[in-house]
């Protein structure tokens, strides 16, 4: 059974705070802060915070080539919004999952001419293909993100009714990852009502 983790706004803020704190710790110091989007989106933002005045650009990359069907390797969609030539690029997400995301990203950041390009996550998978240079927390649980959690929902009950599991058990198990119960019973009827 798959076991979940559902940080709240405020401890994944103070998580993304702490991967900000590895980053300058370590005495790099990147030119540009690029955002894999979606993920990333939240965690650049909070570390640009704490980088004033460094540049912030946005990545996309997909791994889906129509409804439901997936590529065996990640596909760049939309390309660094920013220069990336002679810079130090930190590359932000919120995860290090399969790790092929990051490792074609950083790939291409690099033929692309930056000067350096390093990886920062909040949470890190051990079966990651790609070690980030900077993470907070390593688990091999499912993390339910608060800028995710209507998408997670739909997914576990979409696949918790596939394998015959009850509405009731999914709904605890999601409890007791740390989401409110409103917000499930919430997502749940919507859920439940397409």
């Amino acid at each position: 059974m798959t076991e979940y983790e559902a940080p709240s706004w405020e401890y994944f803020y103070e998580l993304c705070v702490e991967l900000g704190e590895k980053v300058r710790a370590s005495g790099f110091n990147p030119d540009v802060l690029l955002g894999v989007s979606r993920g990333g989106l939240i965690p650049v933002r909070i570390l640009s915070d704490l980088y004033e005045g460094v540049e912030i650009g946005v990545v996309r990359v997909e791994f889906y080539r129509g409804i439901e069907e997936t590529e065996e390797e990640p596909r760049i969609t939309q390309p660094p919004s920013v220069e990336l030539r002679d810079k130090r690029v930190l590359v932000v997400d919120d995860v290090a999952d399969t790790g092929k995301t990051l490792k074609t990203l950083k790939e291409y950041i690099l033929s692309a001419g930056a000067r350096e390009a390093r990886i920062a996550v909040v949470y890190y998978k051990p079966w990651s293909v790609l070690k980030p240079d900077y993470y907070v927390k390593e688990t091999e649980k499912w993390i339910i993100f608060p800028h995710e959690i209507r998408e997670s929902i739909f997914k576990i009950l979409r696949k918790g009714l596939s394998d015959g599991r009850k509405v009731k058990d999914v709904r605890k198990e999601l409890i007791d990852a740390g989401l409110r119960p409103s917000i499930v019973d919430k997502y749940i009827r919507e859920f439940l009502n397409k």
